[in-house]
């Protein structure tokens, strides 16, 4: 896990009253601030009141802070309390203590009436502890001790493994995690655990189909808190997270670390099979359906199948005729973008594509491509067989196989039939989803189910009316 871990302790308010001091001994001596021996008592200060940050013996009180108020972590003893949550909150499944003083307001009982007092605050809301920096005020003095380190910076708590450190306890214990693998919070509905108990309550909103947090511009809903405030700044237009190498700026930073990447090389998600490295997840699990074959994106409309999502959703224009790029000279509609793109050069008679080697320059990669097989290539790898050439080692490769009649590595997973190209193999599952002809000849109507017959079909239609003509 990058970064500080993000996690929301509420502020609830704890009931000092109910931190027993089971040290506590009986006033059984009047005489203020010393034993009976006439020397001064350990455990109290000189006015005869106990001293807070002492235990009776005179000791540090393990079980409190300096300032003398609980520390909200331990029990009396020093001992991570089993009762509280890590941030020292009150677990609401401890049962709660009897004594004296009763609560006129919710009738709760309390040993001591400073304890009772200390609890009224809750229902008054009135804070007398107050921050000298920015004026904040809190019911109890350890929440403004928690607030002032967001003043200073101080990190008291540091892991011993990894010397990460934190303002709070509560936060450092639940970063042990990460090195122990605890986790606490199970799924009551599928048994899968968490670390966090924040990550277990947006889990169960899968099962739940809970999605609480709206945005108030588009009333579209969010599972987290955090996805709605990235979504938001597609409507403001707000990216604050700045890359300092090279100024770029993004919504989230997530997305600020993920571009890092560029910068650093770094690429941390690695394919087993091949070893090849990558530094986005998605573009592993693409690479991965290379050895699997997967394609786990099927048209609806003719059945083809896809490795990526975004390629079945471009395909999908073929079908419905969509054309949503428009040449901003012309006005004429294109299916894809690099189409208007290749289109718009027309109109502004850039050639970017140039021959390696006569210099010729054109508007597009396929035209460079079509172009440069009317120069001789240099064919350095040769079947030892029948002697032909190939430019590309690939090359030689597949034709190796046409003598071979072996090494077919292309399964069919519907009749097992094997092909030694993948083009080949795809072509073939056609047969099986019987796909509807999609691609239909401007000339005689006639259909095809692939762009290469079509396109095969309407070199002969033109050729047949220029002979003709």
């Amino acid at each position: 896990m990058e970064g500080e871990i993000t996690v929301t302790l509420k502020d609830e308010e704890v009931e000092m009253g109910d931190l027993i001091n089971t040290r506590e001994r009986p006033d059984s001596h009047s005489d203020s601030g010393k034993s009976p021996s006439g020397e001064p008592d350990p455990g109290k200060s000189p006015s005869g009141e106990p001293d807070p940050g002492k235990s009776p013996s005179g000791e540090p009180d393990p079980g409190k802070s300096p300032s003398g108020e609980p520390d909200p972590g331990k029990s009396p003893s020093g001992e991570p309390d089993p009762g509280k949550s890590p941030s020292g909150e009150p677990d609401p499944e401890t049962p709660k203590a009897t004594g004296g003083h009763h609560c006129s307001r919710c009738g709760k009982s309390f040993t001591k009436l400073g304890s009772m007092k200390k609890h009224e605050r809750t229902h008054t809301g009135k804070k007398t502890f107050q921050c000298s920096q920015c004026g904040k005020g809190f019911l109890w003095l350890y929440h403004l001790n928690r607030h002032e380190r967001t003043h200073t910076g101080e990190k008291p708590f540091q892991c011993s493994q990894c010397g990460k450190s934190f303002n709070e306890l509560g936060y450092l214990l639940i970063h042990k995690r990460i090195h122990s693998g605890e986790k606490p919070y199970h799924c009551s509905k599928c048994g899968m655990t968490f670390t966090w108990l924040g990550s277990l309550k947006t889990h169960e909103r899968i099962h739940t189909g809970e999605n609480p947090f709206q945005c108030s511009h588009c009333g579209k809903n969010f599972t987290q808190l955090g996805n709605l405030n990235r979504h938001k700044r597609t409507h403001t237009g707000e990216k604050p997270y700045q890359c300092s190498q090279c100024g770029k700026s993004f919504r989230g930073l997530v997305s600020l670390k993920q571009h890092k990447r560029i910068h650093t090389g770094e690429k941390p998600y690695h394919c087993s099979q091949c070893g090849k490295s990558f530094r986005w997840l998605g573009t592993l699990k693409m690479h991965e359906r290379t050895h699997t074959g997967e394609k786990p994106y099927q048209c609806t409309v003719c059945g083809k199948r896809f490795t990526q999502l975004k390629s079945m959703k471009l395909h999908g224009r073929i079908h419905t005729g969509e054309k949503p790029y428009h040449c901003s000279h012309c006005g004429m509609a294109f299916t894809w973008l690099v189409n208007m793109k290749t289109h718009e050069r027309i109109h502004t008679g850039e050639k970017p594509y140039q021959c390696s080697q006569c210099g010729k320059n054109f508007r597009g990669l396929v035209n460079l491509k079509q172009h440069e097989r009317t120069h001789p290539q240099e064919k350095p790898y040769q079947c030892s067989l029948c002697g032909k050439s190939f430019t590309k080692l690939g090359g030689l490769t597949r034709h190796e196989r046409t003598h071979t009649g072996g090494d077919k590595t292309y399964h069919c997973s519907l009749c097992g039939k094997t092909f030694n190209r993948l083009r080949h193999l795809n072509k073939h599952e056609r047969i099986h989803t019987q796909e509807e002809k999609t691609y239909h000849c401007s000339q005689c109507e006639k259909t095809f189910s692939q762009s290469e017959d079509l396109k095969s079909h309407e070199r002969i239609e033109k050729l047949c009316s220029d002979l003709c003509f």
